[in-house]
């Protein structure tokens, strides 16, 4: 099991244990005397919603590849944040929870079945049928880890130790997805949710190719080495962050100094967040330091980011003033996600203004229209609002 796994096991066994807090074995006693309840809820996974993509699939007649990716989803069953969604939805827990246990055994032999004969029966991927096999131990420990046993432990500690119970429900109940959209209304929540996503992945690239290019670490188009895994680890804090209820985590360009002093292999981040655990006591003693002692160490990083200037083609305007703007733009509105948006459009503006808008690549329009959408927020949230 790889980290990222790991850390979406625990997470997801954490909302079931929380949901179990809250139910009762009686609660399973009453899905047990009705039966039918668990076989309509079985029906639509392993019959209606395979049945259904499979007759999508023919008669849209996509690429081999996304039709056998569509049937391969529709033949797994729910997994355990189904139960999470239904209970914040107020829906029946115990019978959600009760239809994800039997789904679970029952996917051991049904989606292998479901798979093979949909590839097998549809034109487009009969080619690409190969035989399907499923570990019985991976749906065991999936079973075990992210649904009974989280499951057990809650309705156990809510029996036998109700005062318990009751302390640890209460944070964990104002733990909520998407309770807040509730409050602020669907537009306006997708439009915050926007802007978080657009400022904190552009402000990711642009720090770790800046670091990267002074690192070394580029690839030969100049994109970061590992970026993949790199904004796995970004989304996964700044996820975090958010439910603790602080400031979105992320990298930071301070970094740099760190690189220019011989960091490569991440150590010096490990040991930079270990210091920083071990400062929390002496967080007070910090404080009587003013702002102005962190100049000189500003001044380097400053230094070290502008020796990649040197590489910007500045004969070329097309380049240089989208180059300059973004440059410019981060320190003065202190946010390098409006530095790398103005960068984008001034190069689309330019690029039209000289008749060469076909020359402009598709996800750069994309972007572009995204980043208008960023600056333009306010006025929209207004609009949305009125």
């Amino acid at each position: 099991m790889t980290a990222q796994q790991l850390i979406l096991s625990l997470v997801l066994a954490t909302m079931v244990f929380s949901v179990a807090l809250e139910l009762r074995v009686s609660d399973f006693t009453r899905v047990a005397q009705t039966p039918r309840a668990v076989i309509c809820g079985l029906i639509p996974q392993f019959v209606l919603l395979p049945g259904a993509t499979w007759l999508v699939t023919l008669a849209l007649e996509l690429p081999p590849n996304i039709e056998a990716a569509m049937l391969l989803v529709a033949a797994c069953p729910g997994g355990s944040l189904s139960n999470v969604v239904t209970h914040q939805g107020r829906g029946n827990t115990a019978l959600s929870v009760s239809i994800s246990a039997v789904a679970s055994v029952l996917a051991l032999f049904l989606t292998p079945f479901n798979f093979t004969w949909m590839m097998a029966t549809n034109p487009v991927t009969a080619g690409w049928m190969r035989e399907l096999a499923i570990d019985p131990s991976d749906i065991l420990f999936s079973l075990l880890a992210l649904l009974a046993l989280p499951m057990a432990l809650g309705l156990a500690l809510g029996h036998y130790q109700p005062a318990l119970t009751e302390k640890i429900r209460k944070p964990l109940g104002n733990f909520s997805l998407l309770g807040s959209w509730d409050r602020v209304g669907f537009i306006a929540a997708l439009l915050f949710v926007f802007t978080l996503l657009l400022a904190d992945f552009f402000d990711t690239m642009g720090t770790m190719t800046a670091i990267g290019a002074e690192a070394g670490l580029l690839d030969e188009d100049g994109a970061p080495i590992g970026a993949q895994r790199i904004l796995v680890v970004d989304s996964i804090a700044a996820a975090a962050g958010g439910a603790a209820g602080v400031s979105s985590n992320t990298s930071y360009i301070e970094s740099a100094s760190g690189v220019g002093d011989g960091a490569r292999t991440g150590l010096a981040s490990v040991v930079t967040g270990v210091l920083f655990l071990l400062s929390m006591v002496f967080a007070p003693i910090v404080e009587i330091i003013p702002n102005e002692a962190a100049v000189p160490a500003l001044v380097l990083v400053g230094f070290l980011m502008m020796t990649q200037v040197r590489n910007i083609e500045w004969d070329d305007v097309e380049i240089a003033i989208p180059a300059f703007l973004t440059i410019v733009l981060m320190p003065f509105t202190y946010s390098i996600s409006v530095g790398i948006g103005a960068g984008f459009l001034a190069y689309v503006v330019i690029k039209i203004a000289r008749g060469k808008a076909g020359a402009v690549h598709p996800l750069m329009w994309v972007v572009s229209a995204l980043f208008v959408v960023y600056f333009a927020i306010d006025p929209i949230k207004q609009l949305v609002g009125s």
